[in-house]
């Protein structure tokens, strides 16, 4: 383990304005490896999806099976997320992610082989299934570590809302990329839908170990906020002095506010992932698009949320930092967006109300993560944004896979809430809208927790 140490040079005597000259040089060594090592594990996630329509032809799988098989990845995702992110806390995160990356392309590729060898291995898949997501899950909690890291409160939304591109970028291209490679190399088997992406992500994983630092204090640096002259936040001050244990129990589990963001990550995760995961087979058997035009929807959801990724942070640091009534605003809009995804009957009103709904969800999706960072000391943002990764896997994730399956499979009757059947693609919208009026009043809460916080670092800073 100790190659996973941070190794702080100290007492270097380095000047300020010459780390503030070489400092985007040396960040972007450590933000490139993040940025593909995440990407790359979109590309041995979102192949799945995609291989959906030909893994119900060619080896006979229900959608309620399909649907089991996501479940496993969001249970050991979800658990993964805060489980190892304790562990990782402290440590190189930057290595941890390419070595995590390794072992979910070798599992990836164990599920093309199995699938390779003949039959329907079900059981098998749902386990290899389940292992790429335990190895996954601490990857985007990690990056956000070593980009904090590397990142003064000012600057960290943007640079966080680049690095979240990433997903964006491996997302909309798996499916393309996978059935490319599928078509090219495998005669159109769906095994090389697995085979394929996985063996570029382990080439991606490997050089990932060796490139960039995860801190600045690696190179003998001083602090990010001190090369950029911002206050320390009193919680890093303290954590200093604290044992792993301490700061988990006081800045995490009797952070009121962590828990409320876990809870309003749950919502966007159901709408989130409700979309993404069903949209090929939604337009499939309810609009009848081809197989072709349904592995694009997943390219449309994805450029959308590029451009969020690119804006909402952004804004978020014009307003000082107010994450919380950003992400708000955005669930306020995507319901109107819904809309045009429920009545579009035409593969141009549909990939349209695709792409504005992926600009606007996945606001949410990166504001909350950011707005966790700023509660807690940089040596718990590993473990509490794996927290609320946590929670919207378990909750949001298995509801938006299972709870949308069932309801939305022909084959079964509905599934049941509050004595209300619901059953049929249409009535996964009731869903959706539920959702996003509880991730509202959430995020409305936590808007206020945060303006405090804010209030007091501004003054804090005059004082400086």
């Amino acid at each position: 383990m100790g190659f996973f140490n941070i190794c702080k040079i100290k007492k270097a005597n380095i000047s300020l304005e010459f780390q503030r000259k070489n400092w985007l040089k040396q960040f972007l060594k450590a933000f490139f490896v993040v940025f593909l090592s995440y990407m790359a594990m979109y590309l041995i996630r979102n192949n799945f999806k995609a291989a959906q329509p030909l893994l119900k032809s060619q080896l006979g799988f229900s959608t309620s099976e399909l649907g089991y098989i996501g479940f496993c990845f969001s249970v050991t995702y979800g658990i993964g997320k805060t489980l190892l992110g304790y562990f990782i806390d402290g440590k190189n995160t930057k290595k941890i992610i390419s070595f995590l990356l390794i072992l979910s392309a070798i599992a990836v590729v164990s599920i093309g082989l199995a699938i390779s060898a003949g039959g329907s291995p079900m059981g098998l898949i749902m386990v290899l299934w389940g292992l790429s997501g335990l190895f996954q899950s601490p990857g985007g909690p990690a990056s956000y570590s070593t980009i904090t890291r590397w990142t003064p409160r000012s600057k960290r939304g943007r640079y966080l809302g680049f690095w979240n591109t990433s997903h964006n970028v491996g997302g909309a291209i798996a499916g393309i990329l996978a059935l490319w490679g599928a078509n090219v190399f495998f005669n159109g088997n769906v095994a090389g839908m697995f085979i394929f992406p996985a063996v570029i992500a382990l080439i991606i994983g490997c050089i990932g170990l060796f490139f960039g630092k995860d801190d600045p204090e690696e190179l003998g640096w001083n602090r990010s906020e001190e090369i950029f002259g911002e206050p320390i936040e009193q919680e890093n001050i303290e954590s200093e002095s604290m044992s792993k244990w301490q700061i988990f129990k006081q800045y995490v589990l009797k952070n009121p506010w962590i828990w409320t963001l876990c809870i309003a990550n749950v919502f966007v995760y159901v709408v989130r992932i409700g979309i993404d995961n069903w949209a090929p087979l939604y337009v499939t058997e309810h609009l009848n698009f081809s197989p072709e035009s349904a592995a694009n929807t997943i390219f449309y959801f994805e450029m959308g949320a590029l451009v969020a990724s690119l804006t909402w942070g952004y804004v978020s640091d014009l307003l000082k930092g107010r994450r919380a009534i950003v992400a708000a605003f955005c669930l306020v809009l995507t319901a109107v967006a819904v809309l045009g995804y429920r009545y579009g009957t035409s593969e141009m009103m549909i990939n349209s109300s695709l792409f504005a709904l992926g600009a606007l969800i996945f606001g949410p999706q990166l504001l909350i993560g950011v707005s966790t960072v700023g509660f807690v000391p940089k040596k718990a943002i590993t473990v509490t944004n794996g927290l609320s990764g946590t929670f919207g896997y378990l909750f949001g994730d298995s509801m938006a896979k299972v709870g949308l399956a069932q309801i939305a499979d022909p084959t079964t009757k509905g599934l049941t809430i509050a004595g209300v059947t619901l059953h049929g693609w249409s009535d996964t919208f009731i869903v959706f809208y539920a959702a996003l009026v509880l991730g509202v009043i959430a995020l409305l809460i936590v808007a206020l927790a945060e303006e405090k916080k804010i209030r007091q670092l501004q003054r804090k800073k005059l004082q400086m």
